[in-house]
């Protein structure tokens, strides 16, 4: 039996979208083109390409322009931070904005390469539908992230210190980072400030542990033996100051964070009509939880992560 085939009447303007702009980012700039219906000639699309300085009163008159062309989608290549500044100044005056993944554009066969070939590719491939957008999370998300990204950094920033201390403490021939697993916890931060002050006996050093760590007396003699001196103590004092100046920027940061969570409605649980409520409860008895106490419930995520 022979192979028969079928033909299909496919019409080629059902698959446009009609009226398009793509966007090629740049530090300084963007590559503009749209893409919409001729005028005059059915069928016949007409491009046009310009550049657009990524400046505020530059991607505002864009967007006017877009706007009143009629354009259905814009698309934006993810280059670095560059398609911020265009994305949310088009989002903001109602346009519908795409970001895409460069690696998707590139991987197209047949990709050319200038800047305004680029734009006129990545137009032709919004209006055929070939690009799938990436996930930009609503204002709201993007305030929340800013904070707890800087947060992260500090908290990093911080960690870096506190290993520079330690590093100190060891060329001072001071060990208290083998007996002690907090340099920064109560009796270490104490034994610290003493050495600062000008204390050197190993024995008084070693009598403000608390706690658990009193046991380890001997052990901590031996680690508080050293050659600790006054240029050591001017160092560390700077590095405890730094310590501490990134302590109180990350507890500000972490109280507007919570602020920020409490003040998004989808974050404090669902009631039973499925709608959002603030009588969301932390127990395990809740009726119901919080978006974070959910999320907490996943193994290795915690409220910081």
């Amino acid at each position: 039996m022979g192979l028969e085939g079928m033909l299909i009447d496919v019409a080629d303007d059902d698959q446009l979208v009609q009226r398009v702009a793509a966007i090629d980012v740049a530090k300084a700039s963007g590559m503009v083109c749209t893409r919409v219906p001729h005028e005059t000639t059915p069928g016949k699309r007409v491009s046009r390409v310009w550049q657009v300085a990524a400046t505020t009163n530059a991607i505002l008159g864009l967007a006017e322009e877009l706007a009143s062309e009629g354009i259905e989608r814009v698309v934006l290549e993810s280059t670095s931070d560059y398609w911020r500044p265009f994305y949310y100044l088009l989002e903001a005056h109602g346009l519908q904005v795409w970001l895409v993944n460069a690696r998707d554009v590139k991987n197209v066969p047949g990709r050319p390469k200038t800047d305004k070939l680029d734009a006129i590719w990545l137009a032709k491939l919004n209006e055929r539908g070939m690009l799938r957008p990436s996930f930009v999370p609503p204002v709201q998300i993007r305030r929340l992230r800013d904070f707890t990204r800087l947060r992260l950094d500090l908290t990093t920033e911080r960690s870096r210190h506190v290993q520079r201390l330690e590093k100190l403490l060891e060329d001072a021939l001071i060990k208290i980072s083998i007996v002690a697993t907090d340099i920064m916890g109560v009796s270490g931060r104490a034994m610290i400030e003493a050495l600062i002050a000008g204390q050197r006996d190993p024995l008084v050093l070693a009598d403000l542990a608390r706690g658990r760590l009193r046991v380890k007396h001997a052990a901590l003699v031996q680690a508080l033996t050293g050659r600790f001196d006054d240029h050591h103590g001017e160092l560390a004092r700077v590095l405890l100051d730094q310590v501490d100046t990134l302590t109180g920027q990350i507890e500000h940061l972490s109280t507007r964070i919570e602020e920020m969570i409490a003040a998004i409605p989808a974050a404090q649980g669902v009631d039973p009509d499925g709608t959002t409520g603030p009588n969301a409860g932390t127990g395990p008895d809740a009726a119901q939880l919080t978006a974070i106490s959910r999320l907490d419930e996943i193994p290795g995520i915690g409220p910081r992560a």
